[in-house]
């Protein structure tokens, strides 16, 4: 769904692209469903999972929706720079990891547990998460030792 903020379908137009490939290839996260895939020297990311990557892409509209002020994004449809993306989609997950105690940064297995603790994605504590993700920051790289 390549409206959705924060999700970027890629050059293929891929319906079945994983909505958090960016957390995931950064190394922020990890999903059980996610199908590795390579068209020339690209790697893509795919959901296994329709019902799976509808989940993800409402959890994704809602980390945009509700962190939008907090991280200074563009409204809904519009374009986002890489570091904006990269920060909500794995600032969200971290914070959302934070809220659920999780054991792992397993994307399914945080959106099946929140569904099963909250009922919905909704109702989730969104004040604590968002303030959690407007904290993330990316890993400084260090410099290198000669």
């Amino acid at each position: 769904m390549a409206g959705e903020p924060g999700f970027d379908a890629g050059c293929d137009g891929s319906d079945r692209a994983c909505v958090f490939a960016k957390a995931l290839l950064a190394h922020a996260a990890t999903c059980e469903l996610s199908q590795r895939r390579s068209i020339a020297e690209r790697e893509l990311l795919e959901c296994g999972s329709p019902v799976a990557r509808i989940n993800c892409a409402t959890l994704a509209a809602l980390f945009h929706e509700r962190a939008r002020f907090a991280l200074h994004l563009p409204p809904a449809g519009r374009p986002m720079m890489h570091i904006q993306s990269l920060r909500l989609q794995c600032g969200g997950l971290a914070a959302l990891r934070q809220e659920l105690a999780a054991a792992a940064p397993d994307v399914h297995r945080m959106v099946g547990e929140a569904f099963e603790r909250h009922g919905s994605l909704t109702e989730l504590p969104w004040t604590s998460i968002v303030a959690a993700l407007a904290a993330w920051q990316p890993r400084r790289r260090g410099r290198r030792l000669p």
